[in-house]
């Protein structure tokens, strides 16, 4: 994540709304990838200091769940990220309006280490064939008078990412990631390896690139319920940690390629944030994906070390081997070749 500050030299967060400092109106321009400092100039329109016009997202307005802006010439009510969701939960019950919110967060900052990598981000209503949508939606678990759905699946279908509300909920999370004997398990990781199987797919049908991910994650055309059911009634190989990421990602070459990526997308954000604090002198885009592996393993046990030293489970609880780090030069050839399909992107 780039580092953001105010008109009045005030440090940002990235989801921040107003300065704590001057108490500036904040948004974020998606086109620039800049936080932006408004004024109020008139109606629904704000200005930054260069004359920039915006409008805030409706979402914002109704709701609060939403720091992006939208272009003042721009028709759209909502801002460009908020306009991927095709279904979400019942606003009705406040605790979902938090929920959402949480999820909005997530997303963003998925959007953003997309839109920052330059690969393509179609938008599902527009483009249905390659587009990508989002449904954060509920099941009986948390609302049993209004769904009819028992269990809502997170995943990915159909260019439509699905997200369970309860995903949002601390201590919901918390106790599947006990029961399914996870050691990380958040929401802007789900997110994240979902979209990998959103992109893969773009390039699945050349030829090459399907030789090389067999090559390197295995056939993707095996059974995928049966090595799903064999995976959860049996549990990972017994070797999974020679060659894989995690666990999960021993259970198919599918969930192999969208765990790897992932964590690709992690450790990009992580190793952006980290060189816009001064903790890292380089960052990940002037180095090459072997040099980005090796200052990760070095700064990740320099972030488990602090959480224990404050009590805390390992902020990074995974390890990079040599298997890991040949699927990582994988994924960075894909996204080198997905940038191809959007120069406009690529140049942030």
């Amino acid at each position: 994540m780039k580092a953001f500050h105010c008109q009045c030299g005030q440090s940002l967060f990235f989801d921040s709304s107003h300065c704590i400092n001057c108490n500036s109106i904040l948004g974020f321009d998606p086109v620039e990838l800049e936080m932006r400092s408004l004024a109020q100039h008139g109606g629904p329109f704000f200005s930054d200091a260069s004359g920039r016009q915006y409008r805030l997202c409706r979402n914002r307005i109704d709701y609060a769940v939403c720091n992006w802006l939208v272009p003042a010439g721009d028709d759209a009510q909502l801002c460009m990220a908020c306009e991927f969701n095709r279904m979400i939960v019942n606003l009705a019950e406040p605790v979902n309006v938090r929920r959402w919110q949480r999820f909005e967060t997530a997303k963003k900052r998925l959007f953003f280490t997309l839109l920052r990598l330059g690969v393509p981000l179609a938008n599902g209503f527009d483009d249905p064939r390659n587009g990508l949508l989002f449904d954060f939606i509920e099941d009986q678990r948390s609302n049993p008078g209004q769904h009819p759905e028992s269990f809502v699946n997170t995943g990915f279908h159909g260019g439509v990412i699905t997200i369970n509300a309860l995903e949002a909920d601390d201590s919901m999370r918390e106790r599947v990631k006990s029961e399914m004997n996870e050691t990380y398990r958040t929401l802007l990781g789900h997110l994240r390896h979902e979209s990998g199987h959103y992109y893969w797919p773009l390039l699945d049908a050349d030829p090459d690139m399907r030789a090389q991910f067999s090559a390197t994650f295995g056939d993707p055309e095996r059974d995928y319920q049966a090595a799903l059911a064999a995976h959860y009634a049996n549990g990972p190989y017994q070797g999974w940690r020679d060659h894989y990421i995690s666990a999960y990602a021993s259970a198919h070459p599918s969930e192999d390629w969208a765990e790897t990526w992932g964590h690709y997308l992690h450790i990009y954000d992580a190793l952006e944030t980290a060189a816009n604090s001064g903790a890292i002198d380089r960052s990940p885009e002037a180095v090459d994906i072997d040099t980005r592996i090796s200052i990760w393993q070095r700064l990740s046990v320099a972030l488990n070390e602090l959480n224990r030293s404050s009590g805390l489970a390992d902020a990074y609880p995974f390890v990079l081997n040599s298997a890991v780090a040949a699927k990582f030069r994988f994924v960075d050839e894909v996204i080198r070749r997905l940038r191809q399909r959007s120069p406009a992107a690529a140049g942030h």
